[in-house]
């Protein structure tokens, strides 16, 4: 009897977290300054707009252009401290090369075709495609982005070098604006995505993917 059931006991199961805790943390933490640099972006814009339209004020935040300036900069802090505190443990723990790399245009093309069709698996939540993982890429890319011309629009005289390089004050606007649009649409698809493959919200709150067990479950259906 206790042969069978030593045999009949997982041999392999993973029980670590897919996300780690760290990863965790610093991903909802970007959420919220993201959510909040949008609002109040948006109420900074609609001062000084320069195509022709203007956010709806309910969809903004700060009431008015200094309110909107005080949120702004304090999530901008947050993004910056956590931004660099997720980059900073990604390549430490390698986790960057191996969720993120390679990126092969074959592979984003037959995932990308595969997503259209609905044929791209899910079923490893651990494991990122390549459609996923140029998402991930361009959205870093987007955050260093805002945050250069960010500074540009905060400090212009101080980074006049940067100021010149992204081509003036008001070309700086624009970029900043758009790489926020930018990072709207990455959020907008993210949200689509986790609705699509619900599991997934799951992974980044509590760390684990639906029915793996966990190391205390595991041992006790060993004990039994």
């Amino acid at each position: 009897m206790k042969r069978d059931a030593h045999l009949s006991m997982p041999t392999s199961i993973d029980t670590s977290p897919v996300h780690p805790l760290w990863m965790r943390c610093t991903h909802w933490f970007n959420a919220l300054a993201v959510m909040v640099l949008v609002l109040s972006g948006w109420r900074i814009y609609n001062a000084a707009p320069f195509f022709p339209f203007t956010i709806p004020a309910s969809a903004t935040l700060g009431g008015w252009l200094g309110g909107a300036l005080q949120w702004h900069f304090a999530a901008m802090w947050l993004l910056v401290v956590n931004g660099l505190v997720y980059l900073v443990m990604n390549v430490a723990s390698g986790r960057l090369a191996r969720k993120f790399f390679p990126v092969t245009p074959a592979g984003v093309r037959c995932d990308m075709v595969a997503a259209l069709k609905g044929r791209l698996s899910h079923a490893d939540p651990r494991h990122y495609n390549n459609v996923q993982r140029l998402a991930y890429l361009l959205v870093i890319l987007d955050i260093v982005l805002l945050v250069l011309s960010g500074l540009v629009l905060w400090k212009s005289v101080q980074f006049a070098t940067l100021r010149e390089l992204l081509g003036g004050y008001e070309v700086a606007r624009r970029i900043h604006f758009c790489a926020m649009a930018g990072a709207v649409a990455f959020v907008v698809v993210h949200l689509v995505m986790v609705a699509l493959v619900p599991r997934t919200l799951l992974t980044m709150l509590g760390g684990r993917a639906a029915g793996t067990p966990s190391p205390i479950q595991d041992r006790s259906s060993h004990d039994a």
